[in-house]
């Protein structure tokens, strides 16, 4: 009697299980919760993309204030536009030339 009890409530837990699983299912399927869903991952989406678009614009400013220090733009005030900014950063290149004097002769060759 106890063996057909247990089977018994096994088989109905069972059925009330999957009966459940199945109507969760189906209402996930209904149009109205595709819609939902797809609206939720659209939100998502953008969300991600506005992030994507500040870090971006971060990376942008401080490229440009990298780029601005090492022209020597920063040091000038923003009005003064009469002089250019000193050079920095490059090497002072010198005349390289294979002879010493330009109008001497070479006598080797």
């Amino acid at each position: 009697m106890f063996r057909r009890t247990f089977w018994f409530t096994t088989g109905v837990a069972a059925g009330v299980w999957a009966t459940t699983k199945v109507q969760r299912k189906l209402n996930q399927l209904t149009p109205e919760s595709l819609a939902a869903q797809a609206a939720d991952r659209a939100v998502l989406a953008g969300r991600r993309i506005k992030v994507f678009a500040l870090d971006v614009r971060d990376g942008m400013a401080d490229r440009e204030a990298a780029l601005k220090d090492a022209l020597g733009l920063t040091s000038a005030p923003a009005n003064d536009l009469t002089q250019l900014p000193a050079q920095r950063g490059r090497a002072q290149l010198t005349h390289m030339s294979p002879y010493p004097n330009p109008n001497a002769r070479n006598e080797d060759h």
